[in-house]
């Protein structure tokens, strides 16, 4: 069982970091100009959600690779 729960969690984190990653990109590309609830302009939260997008997605594939290769999960 505690397989599944790694497996599962690396997987999440991997796919939550590529949707902020692409989400990101979005912001950037279409978001200029526009402030978002008082938090900013929208490319300026692009470029925050693309980088904590690529960290997320980088420590999935991490956290994949170590429970293979530990055989954790």
């Amino acid at each position: 069982m505690r397989e599944w729960i790694l497996g599962g969690t690396a997987l999440t984190v991997y796919i939550v970091g590529g949707i902020g990653t692409f989400g990101g990109l979005a912001l950037i590309g279409f978001a200029r100009g526009s402030d978002f609830w008082g938090w900013g302009e929208g490319h300026t939260l692009g470029y925050l959600c693309l980088a904590v997008g690529l960290c997320l997605s980088i420590m999935g594939v991490l956290l994949m690779r170590l429970f293979r290769n530990r055989e954790l999960s």
